[in-house]
């Protein structure tokens, strides 16, 4: 595999880059690098920088964990068409995990940069490896639990001590939360929908014709993947950070935005909106309305 055909191949068959445009995956293949492992090579270990991002091409690899006695676990094992370095590029922490190769492997490699230049061509890519990264951290947790289990039964505590570990807890958590600057406050604040601005649907319509206006759909992706307003990106109020870090973090805060999401259990719109215009967002409207009422209208609408 040493062509631009065949890295171009290789990336169409993963999850993150099988649905876009040929011409976009045949600029990536471009500067993708390829290696060929043979059976246990240690491709990274947990803690070394995250500097690529990889794509199994063919072969298979182990992810795994192991402590200070050199006790293993292994969380999965990938095959052609997976991809693995993708958490430590988006969070920028060190490598979670160890990986090693089962088998003779070839990998598609692509450095730190290209990855970040694609993830701010194409948002789509970035939601993509969000949604993954949900599913990986619960994947993890699993594992963690099973084996914590099958290790060892912990000892039982007397209520006298588990009183005492929980109000510890809660004592250092308030003192950490009380001197942290981002901290949670214990009884958030619901913004009042006269708080925030809103805007009629014939308004909203006239901006979305424009096509300056970034619209920002809040409600969970489960709800956006069914049908969202056209070109509108999701920003689910459970992931809002890493979307607002991945998306609009280096965005002008002069941008006009509309949000739009509510349901009849929950107004996501504002919440969300709420949170930008805490950030210094100086042109953030909620839209008057539900996605439902925007559909009714014959107004353009997303898959």
């Amino acid at each position: 595999m040493d062509n631009r055909e065949a890295r171009k191949r290789g990336l169409s068959k993963t999850r993150v880059f099988r649905d876009m445009p040929d011409e976009v995956v045949g600029a990536i293949a471009e500067v993708a690098e390829t290696k060929v492992l043979p059976a246990g090579t240690t491709v990274f270990k947990r803690g070394d920088p995250g500097d690529s991002f990889c794509v199994v091409y063919s072969g298979k690899v182990r992810v795994y964990r192991s402590d200070e006695e050199g006790v293993e676990l292994t969380l999965s094992e990938l095959g052609p068409g997976d991809s693995f370095g993708e958490m430590a590029l988006l969070t920028g922490e060190p490598r979670s995990a160890n990986v090693e190769t089962l088998e003779e492997t070839h990998l598609l490699v692509l450095p730190k940069d290209q990855f970040d230049r694609v993830l701010k061509s194409h948002p789509d890519v970035s939601l993509t490896f969000i949604r993954q990264l949900s599913g990986w951290l619960k994947r993890d947790e699993q594992a963690l639990v099973m084996e914590a289990k099958r290790l060892a039964t912990p000892p039982r505590l007397s209520w006298f001590d588990f009183v005492l570990v929980v109000g510890v807890s809660i004592l250092f958590a308030l003192i950490f939360n009380q001197s942290n600057p981002n901290g949670i406050s214990l009884f958030p604040k619901i913004p009042s929908q006269e708080a925030i601005q809103a805007i009629e649907m014939s308004a909203a319509l006239e901006e979305h014709s424009q096509g300056q206006t970034l619209f920002l759909d809040a409600m969970p992706s489960n709800f956006y993947d069914k049908r969202h307003i056209k070109d509108s990106v999701n920003m689910p109020l459970s992931l809002f950070e890493i979307v607002y870090m991945m998306v609009l973090e280096q965005e002008d805060k002069s941008r006009k935005i509309i949000v739009y999401g509510r349901t009849i259990s929950r107004l996501y719109d504002l919440e969300v909106a709420n949170k930008l215009i805490l950030r210094g967002y100086k042109n953030v409207k909620v839209l008057k309305g539900t996605l439902t009422d925007w559909e009714e209208k014959g107004h353009p609408v997303g898959p």
